[in-house]
């Protein structure tokens, strides 16, 4: 008995011994293999140096809607027929909205629905979005035909280049930066940073040594994008008078010479052979947003509130005083011919962000897709001050939203950008701007973002997979409960419509400043609209070639609509523009 007993003890000595070698075998095999994957990691740094991809603030909603799996059905979320919870909020037995299939209320305060849209806002980049950062990443482009000139300081208050200002803190090159001050009729490129571009037609700051612009450039290692406080200048592509192309050159209008004619400060450019091109570019040379033309003489100047460029007058009447002078009456003899040149208007692009802390937090809240990001460009444009955000978007920060990557709360931002809707969530804000935009264009702006990010358009193909009727299902209880859900638990609401901006923008921007306790001057609005676009606007007005909504989803929203419209008039706002509601 006491052999066979031994013999056990020396196979588990043995084993015990083999295990604690095999053990040490595979932990310094790892070892070795991190060291080498560190190792590479460091020299494909060193070699490339490509830019850190951004994490989105908006990540796409669950995968089950990606796979064309039916959504989880919470409290009605997700649902063909979604319910309101309409006490109080415009419901009425009966409606399109009450029982079709029984009676399921969308509730957005249903905390599962809460965590669900906080996963939608918060969860990681997919596989998908990573691949498609990786593709955008920026390659090094073929030398602009422009030539440096040196290195010149630079400073806020007194700029070496004033005309406009474009920001990319990741993909930044001054090839980049070349090509956006030539589009846009300047002759000379500065920048500053590492990320900042300025445009200008004249420097007017001194010159400095080279050395002392030493910073590379965010998206183009080894070229050299200024300093602290100093700008490398370069000069555009020079191409002849009548040759160049502009982008963004529009006509204005005809409209009457204001009566008095010296507040408008227009500068008067004398020219033999006078046309629209030669005046347009002439106006360009002096960094005037608007060129005027009455021939023989040709003005450039700025909007002012004694020429809003509000009322045009009969075209016509440009088309008489542009004829024989002389022959004309005087009432005639007094009309311009307007266009807006590509140089942005340079009254209201300086920004900071709020020189003392807040103690009112302001909510710009809305729907995705309804043009939230759109509206803090404006906001920051008329106040001048920072907008914050709940989420970061290293894409909007990127191109210049500097209070994207401030803390929300901060106090610094004169109000903060938000999708959500829970009670806990809304009473956190003392006020808020509420943006609401017709739910129709609303779901194809953010299904447009979804598929193909904040510049592009959603493929035919896109809108005939599973994904769209998904999406509608699900986002466009959403919309409306969003609305509802501020209207019943905010503490001061100001009601903007997406659609009334775009046709009044002035006077909207003028109740926005007023809401939020600000001071704006009339030449800083004026200049708004004038530099209205940014650098968030989608070019045209690409549709798909189809309808995408089917009956059943018109249905579904016209529905949805009504009780929207409704709870707005019983809270005394102001109903929804009669272009939302069904006919």
């Amino acid at each position: 008995m006491a052999k066979p007993l031994y013999r056990l003890q020396r196979f588990l000595r043995r084993a015990q011994l083999f295990l604690l070698f095999l053990g040490v075998a595979y932990i310094m095999a790892g070892s070795v293999l991190l060291l080498q994957r560190a190792s590479l990691v460091v020299t494909q740094r060193g070699a490339t140096s490509p830019p850190l991809p951004s994490l989105p603030s908006i990540p796409s909603p669950p995968r089950a809607l990606e796979l064309g799996m039916p959504p989880v059905r919470v409290g009605g979320y997700g649902g063909r027929s979604p319910r309101i919870m309409a006490r109080g909020q415009g419901y009425q037995p009966g409606s399109l909205l009450d029982n079709r299939t029984g009676a399921r209320w969308l509730m957005s305060r249903n905390l599962e629905i809460r965590h669900l849209r906080r996963r939608w806002f918060h969860s990681l980049m997919t596989e998908k979005d990573m691949s498609q950062v990786e593709r955008s990443t920026p390659r090094k482009n073929v030398p602009h035909k422009g030539s440096y000139i040196g290195c010149f300081l630079d400073n806020s208050k007194e700029r070496a280049l004033r005309g406009s200002v474009f920001t990319d803190f990741r993909k930044m090159t001054s090839t980049m930066c070349q090509d956006t001050c030539s589009a846009s009729g300047y002759q000379f490129a500065g920048l500053e940073y590492g990320s900042e571009c300025y445009c200008g037609n004249h420097i007017t700051s001194l010159r400095v040594r080279d050395k002392e612009c030493n910073l590379d450039c965010k998206g183009e290692k080894g070229s050299l994008c200024g300093g602290v406080g100093r700008l490398s200048v370069f000069t555009v592509e020079d191409m002849l008078p009548g040759q160049r192309r502009y982008r963004n050159v529009r006509y204005r209008g005809c409209f009457r010479e204001p009566e008095n004619s010296s507040s408008t400060s227009l500068v008067h450019v004398l020219q033999l052979n006078l046309t629209s091109q030669s005046c347009i570019e002439a106006c360009m040379n002096k960094e005037f947003p608007l060129a005027m033309l009455r021939s023989p003489d040709c003005f450039c100047g700025y909007a002012t509130p004694d020429f809003t460029l509000h009322e045009p007058a009969e075209e016509e009447h440009c088309s008489q005083s542009n004829t024989t002078e002389a022959s004309l009456p005087s009432t005639l003899q007094h009309f311009y011919q307007v266009y807006q040149t590509p140089v942005p208007d340079s009254r209201c692009t300086e920004k900071n962000f709020l020189p003392e802390k807040s103690s009112s937090l302001v909510a710009l809240s809305s729907f995705p897709g309804a043009g939230n990001t759109w509206v803090r460009h404006l906001i920051e444009l008329a106040t001048g001050y920072y907008t914050g955000s709940y989420y970061f978007d290293g894409t909007l920060y990127n191109r210049g939203f500097k209070g994207e990557k401030d803390y929300w709360k901060s106090g610094r931002t004169i109000c903060v950008k938000t999708h959500e809707s829970g009670r806990r969530e809304i009473e956190m804000y003392d006020s808020v701007i509420l943006l609401i935009r017709s739910p129709y264009r609303s779901l194809m702006a953010e299904f447009n973002r979804k598929c193909a990010g904040h510049l592009g358009y959603a493929s035919d193909q896109h809108w005939k997979t599973k994904e769209w009727p998904e999406f509608v299902s699900s986002y466009a209880s959403w919309w409306a409960s969003h609305v509802l859900d501020w209207l019943r638990f905010g503490q001061r609401v100001l009601v903007v419509h997406f659609e009334e901006l775009q046709t009044a923008l002035v006077p909207r921007l003028r109740s926005i400043a007023s809401f939020l306790n600000t001071t704006v001057t009339e030449d800083r609005l004026l200049c708004t609209e004038s530099n209205q676009d940014g650098h968030f606007k989608r070019s045209g007005a690409r549709q798909p070639t189809f309808d995408p909504f089917t009956p059943d989803m018109r249905g579904l929203i016209d529905g949805l609509i009504r009780a929207v419209d409704q709870a707005l008039r019983d809270r005394n706002h102001t109903g929804l523009p009669l272009e939302y509601l069904p006919r």
